[in-house]
């Protein structure tokens, strides 16, 4: 049974609030600028509204989610530091004497009564709303970009990352006391996960027996992320990596093991859509949904601003009906053309035909639309097989029995022309110099809110990582905004 009680239970220290947590605390702030009923309407059908034990309100269990993602700390430490941190208790509307939950309700949140709600869009698209509101958003751009995050296990064997985080806990410890080296038991030297889930289990033991060196804060929250593995392993009884994580592609050269989330912002720095897939997924293939999604939060959108990724023929095409720039440069294949073997064939201008390296000119040419193919048309030059078969470069060049010899160039589409007339002009060049931000914004995801690893295994705690991670962001975004124009 949940109520809508939002505001804290009446107590007569309530007014303590007002003397420690100042105007300008950003959970303050944060608090007197976002209504947060919309979880309650938006959650309320996961409950039973009139049986059953009170439970904790939905909108405080949302709040607590909110406070891990700006702060990057565990289940566990959001509720210990809301035992005693007046501002986490002012934001969760609680009574400065009252009880917190268990750390375990925060699991069960997650699992129970976020699935299927759509929060990553419900989130995005009330921070949206409030900043259209407050006259934040004034820009027509949203600039598009991709940001990888890892795996929470990687692609390192389940022994090994347990190694690493007993690791950090053992050296957490002995900055504060070297001597515990010789009470912790000797390390695993099985292959076997059971062992080495033992062993964490020996130190999480010993560490949790020195109360002066495990309630120190730089051990406890190593010491938590420990035991939150171990449980992880231990209840799943899953040794593998991540089931739902896929490797995918920084660069030609470099991959990562884990997820992408596909961003949309605007040019104030927003985040106006959102969507969160496994690894291998291609960057372009999601423009068009990013721009509908933006358009619902209530964006108007004149230019879309993004890499060579975003620069395929139907983003073009969809940007063209709609209206918008697409400041998107085309890959350098399409640019230049895409012919193999270009230093063997030489263009005749004259002839208007193709000559090969032994001097022999094309006999015909023909037209290849490749209907059907989401590829642009070429013109194949076709070459005499007889002088093929006896010639002395025929070596990788003629296959032996075929019965044709060709040499093909794509041909441009109307489309690509038009774009690569729009990337020679100086607007685009000004445009595209304002990339950046969201480059910025991504590092600042990554290194400022703990977007570069996911906290936990599967699509679904990804996409709630994400969610809330993108919501605390464009809130933090939105006070920097108003109270600059204070």
């Amino acid at each position: 049974m949940i109520s809508f009680q939002e505001s804290f239970t009446l107590s007569p220290y309530s007014a303590i609030y007002d003397l420690v947590v100042p105007k300008d605390n950003m959970l303050r702030q944060i608090k007197e600028l976002v209504d947060f009923s919309f979880i309650f309407e938006e959650l309320k059908t996961k409950y039973c509204l009139d049986n059953g034990r009170k439970a904790v309100p939905p909108i405080r269990m949302f709040k607590y989610l909110l406070l891990k993602a700006i702060h990057e700390l565990s289940d566990v430490d959001v509720v210990e530091r809301s035992k005693y941190d007046m501002s986490f208790k002012y934001f969760l509307d609680m009574a400065p004497e009252e009880d917190v939950i268990d750390p375990s309700s925060l699991t069960k949140f997650r699992r129970l009564r976020l699935k299927d709600v759509g929060l990553i869009d419900l989130l995005i698209g009330k921070t949206v709303e409030i900043a259209i509101e407050k006259e934040i958003i004034k820009s027509k751009t949203i600039i598009v970009d991709a940001t990888h995050t890892k795996a929470r296990y990687n692609q390192k064997s389940p022994k090994e990352f347990l190694q690493e985080k007993s690791k950090n806990v053992r050296k957490a410890v002995y900055q504060i006391d070297e001597s515990m080296k010789e009470k912790f038991p000797p390390k695993s030297t099985s292959n076997e996960v059971e062992d080495e889930l033992d062993y964490c289990r020996q130190v999480i033991s010993v560490v949790e027996s020195e109360p002066k060196v495990s309630e120190i804060p730089a051990v406890k929250e190593k010491l938590n992320v420990l035991k939150e593995v171990v449980e992880d392993y231990t209840e799943q009884l899953s040794y593998s990596a991540d089931p739902d994580a896929r490797v995918g592609h920084k660069t030609a050269d470099s991959s990562f093991f884990g997820y992408k989330t596909h961003l949309a912002m605007s040019d104030e720095r927003i985040i106006t859509a959102a969507v969160v897939t496994t690894g291998e997924k291609s960057d372009g293939k999601y423009l068009q949904e990013l721009i509908k999604k933006s358009m619902a939060t209530g964006m108007e959108i004149e230019t879309v601003i993004g890499d060579t990724a975003y620069s395929e023929k139907e983003n073009i095409l969809y940007s063209k009906e709609h209206d918008m720039e697409l400041v998107s440069k085309l890959h350098p294949n399409v640019t230049h053309g895409r012919r193999t073997k270009e230093d063997e064939f030489q263009f005749n201008k004259d002839a208007g035909m193709y000559v090969c390296k032994a001097g022999h000119m094309a006999i015909r040419k023909k037209y290849d639309g490749r209907k059907g193919q989401d590829k642009n048309a070429r013109l194949k030059y076709l070459f005499d097989i007889e002088k093929c078969k006896v010639c002395p470069f025929r070596d990788g060049c003629y296959q032996e029995g075929a019965k044709t010899k060709s040499y093909s160039i794509t041909i441009k589409s109307t489309e690509h022309q038009e774009q690569e007339a729009f990337q020679d002009t100086e607007r685009f060049k000004t445009l595209a110099k304002t990339r950046y931000k969201i480059e910025a914004k991504n590092s600042e995801l990554k290194h400022g809110h703990g977007y570069e690893t996911a906290t936990s295994s599967g699509l679904f705690g990804m996409e709630i990582q994400g969610a809330t991670t993108i919501f605390a962001v464009n809130l933090k975004r939105i006070i920097k905004l108003l109270n600059e124009k204070k």
